[in-house]
């Protein structure tokens, strides 16, 4: 287990801590399963969780006792009679991702207590990556780049962009993904145009971009990249976003380190693509950080005022979308360092015309 969670538990002034967030719960006990509390206190240390998850906690979270839940003892029982033990008053629970029904009906169990919601605060001692974290993300990164690779050979006019999401989601899985960090975007044409497009059964067409947006799961880590092409040859405009948008990046890429926020690095790729005209048509934040959960804090944002630190990871992914025409996005993953960052992305940016 890691002190982290315990300092903070002090800090906080609580008696104990209920964890329930799944990422959580394995970066600080080690289980993967799907359900299941963790509780933290000075004399207890329990993972609670049913007979679908038993025997794997127990291999995954030595360092717990784990707690069988069954029709007889369900989960507000079981943290009653530990918060009973132990004499709880201040309990510490995840407020930001507890189901608000899960929670009354474990609350409604332990009267006496104080609830204190902890916020952000247990996703924030996830920010700092260990160089096993960094691995494992750097690992997940190079699937995504390989993925890319093959892909290139399956984008011809006719394809949908349905297919070719299955496809690189096949190709994620057979260089060694566990799963996708998240559903895969392809979007080719006018939904180029928009930033989180699903994909369709539209066929790719001549003279479309193509942005396919797309991550995956390593040892639980996860990654995320973006990458722009045009299907034949690109025309002027799409010339001409494309630079820009690269442009941004670039600048991005070149003043992000440790001691900046957020929203400095955020401002220097806007800056460019406001001056170019397209300031309406970049609308999301500049990057966020990932690892055991795709969106992670600290973010590349106008209103991000966190100081980046060494060892976080983060995504720089500008993007212009001008609708009725069509969009781009390029997007690395990098991971902070002191004086400026190291790219986990190898993939080429130059624009592609296939």
């Amino acid at each position: 287990m890691k002190e982290s969670i315990m300092e903070l538990r002090k800090e906080k002034k609580l008696d104990a801590i209920l964890l329930s967030d799944g990422c959580n719960m394995r970066y600080h006990s080690g289980f993967c399963g799907a359900t299941g509390y963790l509780y933290l206190s000075e004399k207890h240390r329990i993972l609670m969780t049913d007979s679908r998850y038993t025997t794997q906690a127990r291999e995954e979270a030595p360092d717990f006792e784990v707690v069988e839940i069954n029709s007889n003892q369900g989960y507000g029982d079981v943290i009653s009679g530990l918060m009973e033990k132990d004499r709880v008053q201040r309990i510490g629970f995840e407020d930001t991702q507890l189901v608000y029904a899960d929670f009354v009906r474990i609350r409604d169990k332990c009267p006496q207590a104080d609830w204190v919601g902890l916020g952000e605060s247990v996703n924030h001692l996830r920010c700092i990556k260990t160089s096993k974290e960094l691995e494992r993300i750097a690992k997940a990164e190079q699937i995504g780049d390989l993925a890319f690779q093959r892909i290139l050979d399956d984008i011809r006019p006719g394809v949908t962009e349905l297919s070719l999401a299955a496809k690189l989601d096949y190709y994620m899985r057979e260089l060694g993904a566990e799963g996708n960090s998240f559903d895969t975007i392809v979007a080719s044409g006018l939904h180029s145009a928009m930033p989180h497009a699903i994909p369709s059964a539209k066929k790719l067409e001549m003279g479309d971009f193509v942005t396919m947006d797309f991550g995956c799961r390593y040892q639980g880590y996860c990654s995320d990249m973006t990458r722009t092409v045009v299907v034949g040859r690109a025309d002027e405009k799409q010339k001409e976003i494309y630079r820009i948008v690269l442009e941004a990046q670039m600048a991005a890429l070149a003043v992000l380190r440790a001691g900046r926020t957020g929203r400095e690095v955020d401002a220097v790729a806007r800056g460019i693509i406001e001056q170019a005209g397209y300031g309406d048509c970049f609308g999301h934040g500049l990057g966020h950080s990932v690892g055991l959960f795709i969106h992670e804090e600290p973010r590349l944002s106008p209103k991000c005022e966190d100081v980046l630190r060494e060892n976080v990871t983060m995504t720089v992914e500008p993007g212009i979308y001008v609708p009725g025409f069509g969009g781009v996005r390029i997007e690395d993953l990098v991971v902070i360092t002191e004086n400026g960052c190291k790219n986990l992305t190898g993939s080429p940016k130059q624009l592609i015309e296939l």
